[in-house]
């Protein structure tokens, strides 16, 4: 029997059909949170005069959604102690369909603000925790597409979710959409008990120093500097996309429907590039995020420069969809190869970093637009695209040579364990030291 101290991962007692189902709801838990949050984008006229309030204090119920999920993601895995992770992510599915609800309910500003905070606590925890806890589900040879499926599913909420709550929306009336979100939630609520094992605190892997494990994130400079990409290239991003219809209708002089399939094709472009960036990350994560960097300020700059042109605007469309789409799931491989010893923390710190820069883009476009105009407002997100890409290019970056993070050593407690009936239950890792006076001893790691 494998001592605690062994490198070499024990079997994985869950079967491969659990393992696999349980990575596919956690793919539409990420969807269903994604969705509830950006939803208010496709009915915010109905929703705005249902509430008796304007289209802009409609619209910034996604910012105060985006500001708490900054707050929950990167909070929440530093409280749960040896807390059961499926527990914590069927509970937040639960607050999740209570945001929902309470939307779906609302008479006035104040009660969607409340609703918005609540569904913010739920969406912060879930994707927070959801590509962490998928790296413990599977072999570590499928740890890539694990988190891109999981991943995946933030994308597939651009091109499936929004579009068919809209369609909801516009047959059966808004409310009508937001409880088919919290009828969602509650029956994955109930698959998220089903589905996964029971997860309790991560093992530290055995080959990491006390020093390395006790460090705090941001003294990591691979981990700061990567915070401090996304940062950039999600602000740009957002203070542009956000306002995709009116740069499209104002350069291109685009129809509605051709907008329509315009969008369309960035979203099946953006689920390409999300496991394409994927697989390239997987060995090559500082490069594949610089890549998309420089697709992504190219597709805006290239917008600016042709976007009166309907061609050229379609490929900026496809590229920037395509590079987007790949930046999530890139930069989450990134955070576990920079802090491979601290998986759920970083990820909830990516996780936070990244909704701000959702709602500090949203909000930053809206200024710029207002104050100057569309083109200004492109060259703005081109130049902190450029910002970025000079971050990643001189910046420091995870060991290009490093493995996929769920191939470190760990200790027999590593991933894939689970704690259904007959499983090894899982403990706190166990090293041997050398002591001088003794010889060889044994520490457990404490956190």
């Amino acid at each position: 029997m494998a001592s605690p101290t062994s490198d070499t991962p024990a079997p994985n007692p869950t079967p491969a059909r659990w393992q696999w189902a349980s990575i596919a709801v956690l793919a539409l838990s990420t969807f269903v949170v994604v969705t509830s949050e950006m939803l208010p984008i496709g009915v915010l006229t109905p929703m705005a005069d249902g509430l008796h309030i304007n289209p802009g204090m409609a619209g910034f119920s996604l910012s105060i959604t985006g500001l708490v999920t900054a707050v929950t993601a990167p909070v929440v895995p530093r409280l749960l102690g040896a807390v059961d992770r499926r527990l914590v992510l069927a509970v937040a599915m639960l607050v999740l369909a209570l945001g929902n609800v309470l939307t779906a309910t609302a008479n006035g500003y104040g009660l969607l603000t409340v609703s918005r905070i609540i569904l913010g606590i739920g969406m912060g925890t879930v994707w927070g925790l959801a590509s962490a806890v998928a790296l413990r589900l599977v072999a570590p040879r499928h740890a890539t597409l694990a988190v891109s499926l999981t991943v995946g599913g933030v994308a597939a909420a651009s091109v499936v979710g929004v579009p068919l709550g809209t369609l909801i929306g516009n047959s059966h009336g808004w409310r009508a959409a937001f409880v088919m979100l919290t009828a969602a939630a509650l029956i994955l609520t109930a698959a998220l008990l089903l589905a996964l094992p029971r997860l309790p605190r991560p093992p530290v892997p055995a080959d990491t120093p006390d020093r390395t494990a006790r460090e705090p994130l941001l003294r990591n400079r691979s981990v700061t500097v990567g915070l401090v990409l996304v940062a950039l290239l999600v602000t740009a991003h957002f203070a542009a996309y956000t306002y995709i219809r009116p740069v499209l209708e104002e350069l291109t002089g685009a129809t509605p429907g051709t907008i329509a399939l315009l969008l369309l094709l960035y979203g099946v472009f953006g689920l390409i590039g999300n496991f394409a960036a994927g697989a390239l990350a997987a060995r090559r994560a500082r490069l594949t995020v610089t890549g998309l960097t420089v697709g992504i300020g190219a597709s805006i700059l290239l917008l600016v420069l042709g976007g009166t042109n309907t061609g050229v605007t379609g490929v900026s469309v496809a590229l920037w969809g395509l590079t987007y789409g790949g930046l999530s799931v890139a930069g989450q491989l990134w955070m576990t190869q920079s802090a491979p010893h601290r998986v759920e923390h970083v990820t909830g710190l990516f996780v936070g970093v990244f909704t701000a820069a959702i709602a500090l883009g949203a909000f930053l476009g809206g200024t710029l637009v207002e104050a100057f105009g569309i083109t200004p407002l492109l060259w703005s997100a081109t130049g902190l695209a450029a910002a970025a890409l000079a971050v990643g290019v001189f910046g420091r970056g995870p060991d290009h040579r490093s493995p996929d993070p769920a191939d470190r050593r760990r200790p027999t407690t590593g991933i894939g364990r689970s704690d259904r009936p007959g499983a090894p239950q899982d403990q706190r890792p166990e090293r041997s030291c050398p002591d001088s006076r003794t010889g060889p001893v044994t520490k457990r790691l404490t956190r």
